[in-house]
């Protein structure tokens, strides 16, 4: 793991939101100016005013060079501490580097009782400020990942943030944390040495994926100092069944795992369900990790500790929380991802859109191919979205079952279908279902609709239960549902792009 830098002009709350984003992801907090005055036994007012701003950049890049030894860190830099090229190569080469950027009249405001503190801009503050911006404009526009902070509150900045880099730290149910990074199958190794994972290592695949991946891991385990083994079960819905929970159970004993052994799960949602129940079933617990591979699994079943299997009678009527260690998403291996398991994947996507992100959700109006091209953004906000909600509803006893938007329908017509629709397919026709019935009975407006609609067909996902399924089938299937409560079910019903209500129905018919 490695470092977040925060840098930008000043006064856009460096130092204020990476105390909070420290907070969120569980890492140090370290302002480079506070530790260059402490060495220096003076203020930086001091500093420039007796040494000069050669000798106060030449311990700005000292100690940037010592931070190298801490462990990860969320690190406030001072507003022109990366105009070095040495001390912007050292934090490009020791972690990521988000810029804070805000409106000069935003910055103005912020710094009009605090000028006499910033020696580069004494005197005429807007004056100072507005030519220093103009100054390092060109500097600042050079960063990659940018996060404007105006018109926001500072924890409102610091997930935004977060969401930039890719990095969660969930704590609701057990500490552990989710990491979207390019090319971490390679690194995965070096990483679990990093969360003081010891033992030996199984690394559960299917026969879809580990043909494909599975190599990479093993090497990279194995090139940590692991023992690692790999374990394949049959690729499909129609595998995450009892039969193949025992079968894991077996190859873990057969492997010699044993209470101090970790489990890998390196495939899409089935995979990570199954591995997760097993490793939460076999000696009563060891340790586990969810590597996800499809577009699926990144963005929503590997998140929230649910695990579990199906029954002939429906999907995941058996199974337990219990969070893995850490999850570990790398876009690139969507690259190997068949287009039709990509797409199904985007009505996970959609669906946290609606729930909580406008912008998500617009984001994926723009249709398949600019998805495909910003990939790495759209996982790491789809994985905000839920990993918020989980949060603040671990074991989904209120707002979390905002989550099932369209998994009621979508369960049961995925079921009924004996699995010939994919998953997220269902789940589009569910969402499409349960949208209309939201307009039906009052919350949602016809134009919410049709924007959902709209959204989902241009991805190319289904949104009408295919004629040939038998709709009695589909309302058993639907009363089935783990969801049900006595004599109603709850549903997540959208009423707007980014608000959903949660309401329970009595009359499943009237939902079709």
């Amino acid at each position: 793991m490695t470092h977040i830098f925060l840098y930008g002009p000043p006064g856009t709350g460096k130092s204020t939101i990476g105390k909070i984003l420290a907070e969120n992801l569980a890492l140090p907090f370290i302002d480079l100016d506070r530790v260059i005055e402490s060495h220096a036994g003076m203020s930086i007012p001091k500093i420039m005013e007796e040494q000069g701003e050669t000798e106060f950049r030449d311990l700005e890049t000292t100690a940037l060079k010592n931070i190298l030894n801490e462990p990860a860190s969320i690190v406030a830099l001072g507003g022109g501490a990366l105009l070095r090229d040495e001390n912007r190569a050292i934090a490009e080469s020791n972690g990521k580097i988000i810029l804070l950027m805000a409106e000069l009249a935003t910055l103005f405001e912020r710094m009009n009782d605090d000028a006499n503190q910033r020696p580069l801009l004494a005197g005429d503050l807007r004056e100072k400020l507005t030519a220093l911006m103009a100054q390092r404009k060109e500097h600042y526009n050079s960063f990659a990942l940018q996060a404007h902070v105006d018109g926001k509150t500072s924890a409102q900045n610091a997930l935004q943030a977060q969401t930039l880099f890719g990095r969660f730290h969930l704590r609701a149910m057990g500490d552990y944390d989710a990491v979207v990074q390019a090319g971490a199958l390679d690194d995965l190794g070096a990483i679990l040495k990093s969360k003081k994972i010891s033992g030996s290592v199984a690394v559960v695949s299917d026969s879809n994926v580990a043909p494909i991946y599975a190599q990479r891991v093993l090497l990279s385990l194995q090139g940590a100092g692991y023992a690692a083994n790999l374990i394949t079960v049959p690729a499909g819905e129609e595998n995450k069944n009892l039969e193949t929970i025992s079968f894991l159970w077996k190859s873990f004993l057969e492997n010699k795992l044993d209470r101090k052994s970790a489990v890998v799960a390196l495939g899409g949602g089935v995979v990570g369900d199954m591995t997760g129940f097993a490793a939460a079933t076999y000696m009563r617990g060891v340790a586990w990790v969810g590597v996800p591979t499809s577009l699926l699994s990144m963005v929503d079943s590997s998140l929230g500790g649910k695990t579990g299997f199906d029954l002939p009678e429906g999907k995941n009527l058996i199974g337990s929380f219990y969070p893995p260690k850490l999850v570990l998403a790398d876009p690139q291996v969507l690259s190997t991802l068949p287009k039709a398991e990509f797409i199904s994947g985007l009505a996970e996507v959609v669906k946290h859109g609606i729930i909580s992100d406008p912008e998500l959700f617009s984001l994926c109006a723009r249709g398949l191919d600019w998805v495909k091209d910003n990939l790495e953004e759209i996982v790491k906000r789809a994985m905000a979205v839920k990993i918020k909600v989980i949060e603040d509803d671990p074991y989904e006893q209120g707002f979390r079952a905002a989550l099932n938007l369209g998994h009621t329908v979508g369960h049961a017509v995925e079921l009924v279908s004996k699995f010939q629709l994919r998953h997220g397919e269902a789940i589009a026709i569910g969402m499409a279902v349960e949208a209309q019935y939201s307009q039906r009975i009052g919350p949602a407006s016809s134009g919410t609709v049709e924007a959902i609609i709209k959204s989902l067909t241009s991805l190319g996902l289904p949104t009408q239960i295919p004629e040939a399924l038998p709709r009695a089938e589909i309302l058993r299937a639907m009363r089935v549902d783990k969801k049900k409560n006595a004599k109603t079910i709850r549903f997540a019903l959208p009423v707007k792009i980014g608000k959903v209500e949660l309401t329970d129905v009595t009359d499943l018919d009237a939902v079709l």
